[in-house]
């Protein structure tokens, strides 16, 4: 059988893996979609391979999103105003009714070609848009049809509490999930695999939340949740703790109230962290998570959450994040009057929070995260005319505080080109934006004429959510998560 052989020729290479480190000067050999080789001067037949030549290009590992809403695409900038309950009643209780599953598809398609054009070539997609089964099946299919690698969150969430909702029980929704794992995931080691995206703790009795965990694990399934984000609510680690429910499969998302009783318990049990630095500083959730997963061994990871507000791209959720941090590090210094002497995270350890520790976080490192050869060959290609890429001293640097989307010349995931010399490949990328206005138009105008202002919402906010999860924790099941 005759192999598939491309040689990415004289880039800079970023490996990510510690025993290769970066290359000022390299190349990358791939074979049939995986990494075989990478050193400075590879001696490669030109006559069984295609090359590319990348001279003055940044080489390194597609980047990976731990957590994003990518049925929201075409809601894109809705909520840039809008605070984080009005997300709740406006997106997640308003919006989201009024998707029919040909708009999730649209949305989870154009969502997961705006990742790969960035640069992104992994997402974890927290699909809680799962009004009918039609509308899960239109949202793997957006995925595949894109040709990114996502872990898939099937979600829980009932979106529509106040009309006859498709699924009348949460029973129904556990027997739709099983449903989606036999159709769709029949294997492990497709592009798309499985996950669940949890129902936010105290919005449901806690047997449901148990149940939603349970049938996960019985698929060997990623766990995502929403985890300590909003700061009048519990964050329900001790409860997951409690009840042996905590574990390295899962996700926690934010994390931005949990005391350091809560951030042991996350570390004792091996639970993984997404921070959606724009999502979090925009909506007042509170300080990003880097500090306090710093102080209890958490490798952070990053998440564009939602492009409804934030940006679609790592470079800016990265940059964000390594200028937060840097300036919480150094505040008490500067407010006793003083000034750093060094910093306190460089761009290569930012590096790591999209490729290493976020391969890790979602099980994949095996596969994805470094260019280590064994590994998939899920790469980006960085550089051009542009003129932030020139000169380009220091290549981390480079990429974390000058690269933009319109800088990624070339994406690969599985060894095949979805981005080449900067264009999506096998894209009509115009007629998509037109469906994505159309669509953007067509929900909005469902809302209006059933009279749907957005966002919505009451004037009591979170004292309604605050007192209807007050009402779950009374019940015997929250009282003894543990039996």
């Amino acid at each position: 059988m005759t192999r598939h052989r491309v040689v990415l020729r004289g880039g800079t290479v970023l490996t990510m893996d510690p025993q290769l480190g970066n290359l000022p000067r390299g190349d990358v050999l791939i074979e049939d979609g995986v990494i075989a080789a990478v050193a400075p001067d590879l001696s490669v037949d030109e006559t069984e391979a295609e090359t590319v030549d990348v001279t003055g290009h940044i080489v390194a590992p597609g980047m990976i999103d731990t957590h994003r809403h990518t049925w929201q695409t075409q809601l894109r900038a809705l909520c840039a105003d809008w605070t984080l309950a009005d997300y709740l009643f406006g997106i997640r209780l308003g919006v989201s009714p009024a998707y029919l599953a040909e708009d999730v598809h649209l949305g989870n398609h154009l969502g997961a070609l705006d990742a790969l054009n960035s640069g992104v070539t992994t997402i974890l997609d927290f699909s809680h848009c799962n009004n009918t089964p039609e509308h899960a099946d239109a949202a793997i299919t957006g995925l595949r049809d894109a040709g990114i690698r996502a872990v898939f969150g099937y979600g829980f969430f009932e979106s529509n509490p106040i009309q006859p909702p498709h699924f009348t029980d949460h029973a129904l929704r556990l027997a739709d999930f099983g449903r989606v794992a036999d159709t769709h995931f029949p294997s492990r080691d497709s592009l798309v695999t499985l996950g669940v995206a949890l129902t936010e703790y105290g919005t449901l009795p806690f047997d449901a939340t148990r149940a939603e965990i349970t049938a996960a694990r019985e698929r060997d399934a990623l766990i995502v949740t929403h985890t300590g984000c909003v700061w009048s609510l519990p964050s329900g680690v001790r409860e997951f703790a409690a009840a042996g429910l905590l574990g390295p499969d899962q996700v926690h998302v934010h994390c931005n109230t949990l005391t350091d009783e809560e951030w042991r318990l996350l570390a004792d049990h091996g639970a993984k962290l997404s921070i959606s630095v724009e999502t979090e500083l925009n909506m007042g959730m509170g300080r990003p998570a880097f500090a306090a997963a710093r102080r209890h061994g958490i490798k952070p990871t990053l998440s564009c959450d939602v492009v409804s507000l934030n940006t679609g791209d790592l470079f800016t959720q990265t940059r964000m994040g390594l200028s937060f941090q840097r300036w919480a590090d150094t505040e008490a210094l500067n407010l006793a009057g003083g000034d750093p002497t060094s910093v306190t995270v460089t761009a290569q350890e930012a590096l790591a929070w999209t490729t290493v520790n976020a391969a890790e976080a979602i099980g994949l490192d095996h596969r994805i995260g470094s260019l280590t050869p064994g590994k998939q060959a899920d790469i980006i290609v960085t550089g051009g005319a542009g003129m932030s890429q020139h000169p380009h001293l220091d290549p981390a640097g480079t990429l974390v505080f000058q690269t933009t989307p319109a800088d990624v010349r070339h994406v690969l995931v599985a060894g095949r080109f979805a981005k080449r010399d900067g264009r999506l490949t096998g894209t009509d990328l115009p007629a998509l934006t037109a469906r994505a206005d159309a669509s953007a138009e067509t929900v909005l105008g469902r809302l209006a004429a059933a009279g749907r202002p957005l966002p919505g919402t009451p004037p009591e906010g979170w004292g309604l959510i605050a007192r209807m999860s007050s009402e779950l924790q009374a019940t015997p099941e929250h009282q003894q998560p543990g039996k």
